[in-house]
């Protein structure tokens, strides 16, 4: 998911133009707004966590790019690519050193498994959107 910081500030295009290039295929796509409903339900793991209500608000401040991309070994190859959550520790070239502002406006979110990867797709796209 490109996330609200990324798409007000129009690094959309520069971050699937980085992610194609590290050879993943885009199954599925939308341009899409979350309400704060949704955004607390993608995030709910982390309802106890203090920062859950400033994500909520973050996450439904803006529009966000969802996306279903496949790669053999995708999961892992994508946090790679994407880098550390504080883009001041992220690897050089990844694309949070490359558009992240902070911990908190990161440009992008990753699933950290395949079960997640599963189920945040099957979040925001029916099986009539895939390709």
């Amino acid at each position: 998911m490109i996330k609200p910081d990324a798409t007000s500030k129009g690094y959309t295009g520069a971050i699937l133009d980085q992610m194609i290039k590290a050879g993943f295929t885009v199954k599925a796509m939308k341009w899409t707004k979350l309400t704060t409903e949704q955004a607390g339900l993608f995030y709910d793991i982390h309802r106890e966590r203090p920062f859950f209500g400033e994500l909520v608000e973050f996450m439904s401040s803006g529009p966000i790019v969802a996306a279903i991309l496949e790669k053999d070994n995708a999961v892992e190859d994508f946090r790679k690519l994407i880098g550390a959550t504080n883009p001041a520790q992220a690897e050089e070239g990844t694309i949070r050193k490359n558009f992240a502002a902070s911990i908190g406006e990161n440009a992008v979110h990753g699933s950290d498994s395949n079960e997640n990867a599963v189920i945040e797709g099957d979040f925001f796209f029916s099986k009539l959107e895939r390709f």
